[in-house]
Formats: C-alpha cells, sequence, structure tokens
C-alpha cells in the first residue's frame, strides 16, 4: 500500500505511482473533467496543484514510511505553461529535512520532463 492509495483525492482523480531509476514518479490520466479553460483546451491548475502536491507527499512518505502521513505547512505552486490535454507526470525530491519539518520540491511534465507544467515548494511537519 503507498501513500497514495490513502488519500481519497488521489483515487478520485486516479493518480498512480510507479519506479522510474529508482525515482517516484505519479502520473495523472487525462480526462474531460480535468478541463480548465476549455477554449485553450488546458488543464485546471487546482489539478495541477493537487498532482504536485500528493507527489509530494507520496515521496516524504516513501522517505519516511514509519510515519503519519506529512501534514503540509506552506506550499507553493508555480504555473509554467498550460498543461495540454493529455497525461501529466510529476516527481519530488526532498530538498532539506529536520526532525520535525521537511522541504520538498517537485515538478510537472507531459512529454519532457525538462520541459515542466509546473512546479511545487512546500514544507511538511512529520508526523510520528
Amino acid at each position: 500500500m503507498t501513500a497514495l492509495d490513502r488519500i481519497p483525492y488521489a483515487a478520485f482523480l486516479g493518480l498512480t505511482s510507479r519506479r522510474v531509476d529508482g525515482q517516484l514518479v505519479v502520473t495523472l490520466p487525462f480526462a474531460d473533467s480535468l478541463i480548465g479553460n476549455p477554449m485553450l483546451p488546458a488543464l485546471h491548475g487546482g489539478a495541477t496543484a493537487a498532482l504536485l502536491e500528493m507527489t509530494a507527499v507520496a515521496q516524504v512518505a516513501a522517505t519516511w514510511p514509519e510515519t503519519r502521513l506529512p501534514k503540509p505547512i506552506n506550499v507553493s505552486v508555480a504555473y509554467l505553461r498550460s498543461g495540454r490535454p493529455q497525461d501529466v507526470h510529476a516527481r519530488a525530491r526532498i530538498g532539506k529535512a529536520g526532525r520535525r519539518v521537511v522541504h520538498v520540491l517537485a515538478k510537472a511534465w507531459q512529454d519532457d520532463p525538462d520541459q515542466p507544467i509546473a512546479t511545487l515548494t512546500a514544507h511538511f511537519l512529520l508526523a510520528t
């Protein structure tokens, strides 16, 4: 059971996870209900932010499996380009960790990991 299995909204969005070269990659499969701007069409920023935050939570939970799900202290998302109507992938890494607080960086992309559509910077409280 992964951390994503314990988050109802992750199941609602249909998030899946896999390991690629030892790193956790979370995928948000495209659905028409995720379109925020039908004129472009572009993915809704809230769905992208949710993907990034849950990827960060899953990475923290995978790094410290003995703790409960981490609680967000602050989350900041930078939207870099419009998400096209296709699957979105995300990866997170631990920037710095203390005894109780962990800093996480995450990015979401579609075709090329070097061309992210959004990034996240967040701090989480580790709860034992």
